[in-house]
């Protein structure tokens, strides 16, 4: 079962002119950018197998690529073993994709660990200390987990029947560990990976949101109103302050309007230029301050048939496809970058 999720100020470049050793620098770092470009994933996907009345998932978790080149991660565990040590082996084990789709994440069949998978290189390492394994009594179900657009950090989300487990934030860079209040559910990072939104449900049925940096410092929270806490996708900026909101309205349009955590307000509605057979997914900031939009195709059987990421003008509703491609008909689950 695939999980559900609850402006930063552009960056100036400055141009100077290229020297000819400098084009020639930059003829190789082009080829080099378009050679990593094609080993970026599109999505990771599970097959599916016909079980009496029912489908399950079977074979290896299996990455296509922009180029269209698919790799299989043998290495990576399918069914997940759950707390009693028993295997399901009709359910499937969550995955993670960087959002540059440079980078993934899932369980290692040889020691059971998290582990996170260069995708161009092939490296594979576990999750620093005890974050690579699982805590007693909880199975490999029982959390989730998110990492950066870079790769460099990875969330994990644990779902321990108390509630008393805190969430972990890994610096893959650093090696250092941070921890989150257990009764928050971590919703993803900032586009540079400095911070991390995360919700909770109070006890007066209310839904507070809460910003954290990279000490575990709360940098910002409110709850906040119906309008967010009540629509998604959410997406969080670079400036820890302004969330994103995408609200689909009963007539299938798709709306995206701007929350200001600091000062708990809700910005003008702005439609979106999509196409009506587009249903909407997963949101994200970039670092310019735009949006990034995954929207979903379904097939008249309502299967997933595709999917599309958009890029968005906050300000005008105008989008352009940034990428456009068909999931497999028989696969019983698959996981977009950012996811």
């Amino acid at each position: 079962m695939k999980r559900l999720t609850i402006l930063a100020i552009a960056a100036a470049a400055l141009v100077v002119p290229a020297t000819m050793a400098e084009a020639k620098t930059g003829a190789v770092s082009t080829a080099s950018k378009s050679a990593a470009a094609s080993s970026q994933v599109r999505y990771a996907w599970l097959k599916s197998c016909p079980k009496s009345t029912y489908t399950i998932p079977c074979g290896s978790w299996t990455v296509t690529l922009t180029s269209g080149k698919s790799v299989v991660l043998k290495d990576a565990v399918v069914h997940p073993i759950m707390a009693n040590g028993k295997v399901d082996k009709e359910g499937a084990t969550s995955f993670a994709i960087s959002g540059n789709g440079k980078v993934v994440s899932y369980f290692r069949k040889s020691d059971r660990k998290i582990v996170v998978r260069d995708v161009a290189s092939g490296r594979v390492r576990a999750l620093p200390g005890k974050a690579a394994s699982l805590p007693k009594g909880l199975g490999m179900s029982d959390l989730d987990t998110f990492l950066s657009d870079d790769g460099t950090k990875v969330l994990i989300d644990y779902f321990d029947a108390a509630g008393t487990r805190p969430s972990l934030i890994v610096d893959l860079t650093g090696g250092s560990t941070r921890t989150l209040r257990a009764d928050s559910a971590g919703q993803g990072f900032s586009p540079d990976g400095k911070l991390v939104l995360a919700t909770r449900f109070t006890d007066e049925n209310t839904t507070e949101f809460a910003v954290y940096d990279e000490s575990g410092a709360k940098v910002n929270s409110q709850v906040v109103p119906q309008i967010v806490a009540n629509n998604s996708p959410i997406a969080l900026s670079d400036d820890g302050t302004t969330v994103g909101v995408l609200i689909t309205t009963s007539k299938g349009k798709q709306r995206l309007r701007m929350y200001d955590l600091a000062t708990d307000t809700v910005g003008d509605a702005v439609d979106l230029s999509l196409p009506k057979s587009e249903s909407a997914h997963r949101l994200f900031f970039d670092a310019s301050g735009n949006v990034k939009l995954w929207e979903l195709r379904y097939d008249k059987a309502g299967n997933v048939a595709g999917a599309t990421q958009r890029r968005v003008s906050p300000g005008s509703g105008a989008t352009s496809v940034v990428d456009s491609f068909k999931v497999k008909s028989n696969t019983w689950t698959w996981w977009l970058p950012g996811e």
